[in-house]
Formats: structure tokens, sequence, C-alpha cells
């Protein structure tokens, strides 16, 4: 597992849990909300010996599917840094990437807060605006 800032996880780590979580709330607009994810989380310990083998971390992965009856969701993974990190997950062909996650307004409409406005190159609009013999534009 590496982290955002390239830094790997301690071989040595631990899955101390893995589930599913609900979260039920209502977004600063008023408009309540369900979302759930696969909680997975990893444990750095002091037992530099220890090693998790691909067939124990995969017996914790199908034990914990079969037995909570887990769907097919986006995973979430929890790490111990200075606090507990929330990350994304994903696979660079060598390495599971914890990725970076960021609050967000959800009512962005109710709150005033302007949506983004699309970003145009500057090279892109001089070729729009402009006139070439034969282009039909004239």
């Amino acid at each position: 597992f590496q982290l955002p800032n390239g830094e790997l996880v301690p071989r040595h780590f631990h899955v101390t849990e893995v589930g599913m979580i609900t979260k039920n709330f209502i977004d600063c607009g008023g408009t309540l909300r369900n979302e759930e994810v696969i909680n997975f989380q990893l444990w750095s310990a002091n037992d530099y010996d220890h090693r998790i083998h691909p067939e124990k971390l995969l017996h914790i992965i199908e034990l914990s599917e079969k037995t909570l009856g887990l769907p097919d969701l986006d995973i979430e993974v929890e790490y111990q840094g200075e606090t507990i990190g929330k990350y994304g997950l994903d696979f660079d062909g060598t390495n599971f990437l914890l990725t970076t996650k960021a609050t967000d307004c959800l009512a962005k409409d109710n709150c005033g807060i302007p949506v983004s406005k699309p970003k145009v190159k500057l090279s892109e609009l001089q070729t729009a605006g402009s006139c070439a013999p034969g282009s039909g534009c004239c």
C-alpha cells in the first residue's frame, strides 16, 4: 500500500477491520443523503517481524464478504498517521494506492457557491474565433 506522499505502508501492517459503513446525513442544503462504503482498516504495530501473507489477506476479505454480505461498493481505507486518515483506493499495476479524499459542499446551488466555470485554453479561443480562407465563416 502506497500513501499519497509516495511512502509505503510498513510491511508489518495488520488488517484490523473490514466492514461496511453507512452514513445517513443531511447536507447543508437540507437534502437527506445516504452513503455506503466498504471500510478497510490498516494498522502498523511495533511487531516488525509480522507479515500478512496474501492468502491470509484474501481469507480476511472473503470471510468479511460472506459473513457480512458485503455488496460491491467503493473502498475506503483507514490508516493511522498523526490521526486516523481516510483514503480512497486505486491500483497502479504494482501497488495499491491510498488516494486523498477531500471535503466538499454537496449543495453548492443552495449555499450560493458558484459552480466552477469551464476552463478554456487561450490557444483554442484564438483558433475558434478566427476566420480562415475557405472556412465558411464569412
